[in-house]
């Protein structure tokens, strides 16, 4: 059947009706050929999701999409908006980001006149006062009324409104669970109200003659109004960010004044940078602002200016990275801190003359700062041009049969069942287990289905036009608006975003820096990083891993990863930001890195010889997004534009797009006829694909680097100072209680919180830390702001009837301070006190409030008899209300007897079996080849020294790494690997606790876990 146009749809639903629809936008095109149909509306319930990705499926212009919108106050449909033109596209949009931002419902008509076409749902006891733009939809369960006479005077301002939302029965089936996972209910209590209508589908042309053909007017009305609409082109791919920083009236004189403004900026700053600006530093800018000024991209360098110089001006830290920080003008503009010239940094992955894409800029801000930063932004360049990125929260697999069995209404444990049953690849059997076959059938047909908008971490989009020219806006609780696509479409239209990010580490560096001055009365210089990369004390810290706390180096994983690499230099660990990613290491590309790091030579002989001259620096391995272009121009033959196209394809949902797969083709072809053999093709085509998507560039890498050797700097001269920092920012690797076994170990004294000397937050004085308040489970902010106020006026607490008489504070409170030793000062005993509480307490109100008004004491002097203290009774309480003990918690064990070996002795035992108890510091779990769980330990011996373990399945299945700060007994074979250190684990148990409810010979076979899951 060829395309007709008596197929008439103004309400055309896709799956960004979030909850709704079932339909994606290139599955609703499929239909709509299928039918015959070329012209439709697109009008999403209160969204404008669909109508990028619409318009990406159509570059061909095989249909005729028109935009518009599905106003509607929860699912009850005011009138449907469809846009004429972009103009009216732009109004649509700003009418429904006010009700979005406001949170008003929809008024029954709507107020916009011009360039938009209105459609209100036919009602038969309504009488309607329509404008010249405004019309009456008719479903064909509706037609009969127009037999009645008062209608006929609406003859001419009648079109037809027949919505579609599914293409078949099934798929309303699937519209019913997602309304059944929207109201939140099992799919039996789902009202007939809640759904749209079953016969929400494309009709074939028969079908739709027989509702509708008996009306001509209604056909001739509907088809005039659809080819009164222009298909808006939003000229895809074409720059639309902001195109002119300065504020001339004249774009091509503000382009002028731009571009000299950026020469004088890198001119400037390139003489901060180096100190003798050679000829090839001369020509490296030169090279770079040619091509930036070529590609338009001058307003985008500019803005990123501004945003750090705002920053500056602040005293915000911050970090630039991304293929960014492969530019020597970002260098020069203080945008990022690493010198392209120094590492020779790929110009062409940051900008080449085929790229139609800015370079990305990903600015890191401390967690503190970030807010003000985007406020400066919406500010400074208006909420018409600025808005944060949006995402899609999709439905994916396990979360989906947990959403859908709640949905049939079975228990959390069957639910539970069945998830892991199809996890493990356990199909249900269709007809035998028909309920169980239901859900993981719809599961899959929900894949990747959008649930809601959600925002992107760190995206900011500044365009040149209206914001609204191109999407609506939503305002989440945050108080910034998003548009309502995501960053592939965002690409898509030609809008790129500014990465505006908060990072945790960051807020350590700056946090730490701070307390030195206050604590040591040194300012540091922490941008000084070429002098760190030379500290021989820095590159001892490296090279034994001692890295806890600090940035991006810390975790299990990396800190195995820089042992085997034996890495001492900067150079090393840049190329470790990149191996360690996830796609580098399962390829097996990380494992033959550290292989060729170890024997350069080996490199040389096994790599082609084209991939070994790119890429000598890294022993012809791929490690950084470069290697990915420079592979495919030389090795491949491809274009520059085509390179970057096969770079960027390897992510997320530009794999499965045309363009990439013809780039891949290409690949292919060229090799073929370059003469390049099938398995070298086929396996350099392997790495590229198995990494491409998750490596970094180098530049990033680079960032990352430059940010882990600030931290080693803070750490190895500071390291009291620096745990502190990291405590209070409550950010990085592990929990809080390693980072105070690690201030221990590095010689401070730790306190816990106390009410004459802590503060909300960890402080440091000297060489004594005492721990915030804010670790305190279940105290609460109130009653410490209270008490740390009335202390600042009046000074220290004297005793518990001191407080008691001056904070007004509840008896719970009273005890979680008492076992946590905040009266400490007193010299009585946990026990004596939590006497004075009751009694304090319990005294008659009138009492206590004639006490307080007066200022009289509160008397508590009575004689209680010694009762007996033991040290494992603190570190219980400790455990419950820190989570973590302050001394050692294997005084815990119940069997002081086990022992073992230590972690310094592991190297002793190469290839034989080992008994070690650890205290567990954190687990990963991963599966095997085959789908088995298996399980990477990582612990402390008694001296506070790592353990690392790998439990492979058989082991795995028989226990679990839960709880920390637990203790476990292991048994193992010692293995090593490029001269790191692991036990395989044949044999664990996790130890029981001392329980100072049964005696001493008791405690064995009755002790309890009280360590928190």
């Amino acid at each position: 059947m060829g395309l007709q146009s008596e197929l008439m749809y103004l309400n055309c639903h896709s799956y960004f009706s979030f909850l709704y629809g079932t339909l994606s936008p290139e599955k609703l095109l499929q239909e709509a050929k299928k039918y015959g149909v070329e012209r439709f509306v697109l009008t999403d319930i209160n969204n404008t999701s669909g109508c990028l990705e619409m318009s990406r499926l159509n570059r061909n212009r095989q249909f005729s999409p028109i935009f518009g919108i599905d106003f509607r106050n929860d699912l009850t449909q005011q009138f449907i908006g469809i846009a004429q033109n972009q103009d009216g596209f732009e109004q649509l949009n700003r009418l429904l980001s006010k009700h979005l931002k406001d949170e008003t419902p929809f008024k029954d008509k709507c107020e916009i006149r011009k360039d938009v076409l209105i459609i209100y749902p036919f009602k038969n006891d309504a009488d309607f006062d329509l404008a010249s733009n405004e019309f009456i939809g008719i479903n064909h369960k509706d037609i009969h009324y127009l037999r009645l006479k008062k209608w006929d005077a609406y003859q001419d301002k009648m079109v037809i409104l027949h919505s579609v939302s599914f293409a078949d029965a099934d798929d309303f089936k699937l519209h019913q669970l997602l309304r059944a996972i929207r109201k939140n209910t099992i799919i039996s209590k789902i009202q007939e109200n809640d759904l749209a209508c079953a016969d929400e589908v494309f009709f074939d042309e028969q079908t739709f003659m027989n509702h509708y053909g008996d009306y001509p007017k209604l056909l001739q009305n509907t088809s005039s109004l659809l080819e009164s609409c222009e298909v808006i082109d939003f000229d895809l791919g074409k720059n639309k960010n902001k195109s002119v920083y300065s504020a001339h009236p004249d774009k091509m004189q503000a382009r002028k004044l731009d571009y000299q403004k950026l020469v004088d900026l890198v001119e400037e700053g390139a003489k901060y940078r180096y100190k003798n600006i050679n000829q090839k530093v001369k020509d490296r800018i030169e090279k770079e602002l040619k091509v930036i000024n070529e590609g338009n991209y001058v307003s985008y360098f500019l803005i990123n200016h501004d945003i750090v110089s705002y920053a500056q001006q602040r005293g915000f830290y911050y970090i630039g990275r991304g293929s960014g920080a492969n530019s020597i003008v970002a260098y020069c503009l203080k945008i990022t801190d690493v010198d392209p010239i120094e590492l020779d940094l790929y110009f062409e992955r940051f900008l080449n003359v085929f790229r139609k894409t800015p370079p990305d800029f990903d600015i890191d801000f401390s967690w503190q700062d970030r807010d003000e930063i985007i406020r400066y932004i919406f500010d400074k360049y208006g909420t018409d041009y600025t808005c944060l990125q949006a995402t899609y929260t999709t439905f994916q697999a396990n979360s989906t049969y947990r959403e859908l069995g709640k949905v049939y209404g079975l228990p959390t444990s069957e639910i539970e069942e069945i998830t892991n049953r199809i996890k493990l690849g356990d199909v249900p059997d269709e007809k035998k287990e028909k309920l169980y076959y239901q859900i993981y059938d719809y599961g899959r047909k929900l894949k990747d289905f959008p649930k809601n908008l959600s925002i992107h971490a760190g995206g900011i989009l500044i365009s040149d036009k209206p914001i609204y020219r191109y999407t609506a806006t939503s305002h989440p609780p945050k108080g910034f608006p998003i548009c309502q696509f995501d960053m592939y479409n965002a690409e898509d239209l030609g809008l790129y975003k500014f990465d505006i990010l908060s990072q945790r580490g960051l807020g350590h560096i700056k946090d730490t820096l701070a307390i030195v001055k206050q604590n040591r009365g040194v300012e540091i210089d922490i941008h000084d990083t070429s002098k760190f990369m030379k500290d021989e004390k820095i590159a001892r810290h490296l090279a034994k891993g001692n890295l806890v706390g600090c940035f991006y180096v810390e975790s299990p994983a990396m800190r195995m990863l820089l042992a085997k690499l034996a890495c001492k230099d900067y150079l090393t660990l840049v190329a470790a930001s990149s191996i360690i990613r996830p796609g580098v290491a399962q390829s097996g590309m990380m494992r033959e890195y550290v292989s060729r790091h170890h024997l350069p030579d080996k490199g040389k002989s096994i790599a082609h010889p084209v991939l070994w001259d790119l890429m000598e620096d890294t022993y012809g391995v791929m490690v950084y997004q470069e290697d990915v272009i420079k592979v495919a121009y030389h090795f491949a033959g491809l274009s520059l534009g085509e390179s970057d196209v096969l770079r960027r394809g390897m992510s997320g949902k530009y794999r499965s797009r045309e363009e990439f797969q013809k780039v891949r083709d290409q690949f292919f072809e060229n090799c073929i006829k370059m003469g390049r053999s099938l398995e070298l093709t086929i396996e350099v085509w392997r790495q590229i694909e198995s990494f491409a998507g998750y490596s970094f560039a180098k530049g990033h890498s680079a960032s990352f680097a430059v940010e882990s050797y600030q931290s080693m700097y803070l750490k190895a001269y500071f390291p009291l100072d620096f745990m502190v920092g990291v405590i209070n920012n409550f950010g990085g690797f592990y929990r809080t209680g390693l980072y105070v076994h690690e201030a221990k170990k590095a010689g401070a004294q730790i306190e816990a919180p106390c009410l004459n000397q802590s503060e909300w937050l960890t402080s440091i004085q000297g060489e004594v830390i005492f721990l915030g308040f804010i670790h305190v489970k279940g105290l609460e902010s109130r009653l410490i702001e209270s008490a740390l106020r009335e202390r600042a006026l009046n000074g220290h607490f004297l005793s518990i009837n001191d407080f008691v008489d001056r904070v007004d504070v509840g008896l719970e409170q009273l005890v979680i301070l008492i076992r946590i030793g905040a009266f400490r000062f007193t010299g009585k005993s946990k026990q004596a006190l939590l006497w004075d509480a009751h009694f304090l307490m319990n005294k008659k109100p009138s009492q206590t409030i004639q006490n307080r008004l007066f200022k009289s004491p509160s008397q508590s002097n009575f004689e209680i008899p010694d009762l007996h203290h033991d040290e494992r009774n603190d570190l219980l309480d400790e455990l419950e209300l820190l989570e973590f003990t302050l001394s050692s918690p294997f005084k815990l064990i119940a069997q002081q007897t086990i022992r073992g070996i230590l972690a310094h002795e592991i190297p002793d035992y190469l290839g034989k079996e080992i008994e070690i108890m650890g205290q567990l510091v954190t687990s990963k779990y991963t599966r095997t080849k085959n789908g088995e769980t298996m399980f990477f330990g990582t612990f402390l011996d008694r001296e506070g020294c790592w353990i690392d373990t790998v439990l492979f399945p058989n082991v795995a299945a028989k226990c679990s790494l839960k709880g920390f700060w637990g203790c476990y007994l292991m048994k193992g074979k010692v293995t090593k690997e490029f001269n790191f250190f692991t036990i395989e684990v044949s044999f664990i148990e996790k130890l029981k606790w001392w329980n100072a409810m049964h005696s001493e010979d008791e405690t064995e076979n009755s002790v309890v876990n009280l360590i928190p899951s």
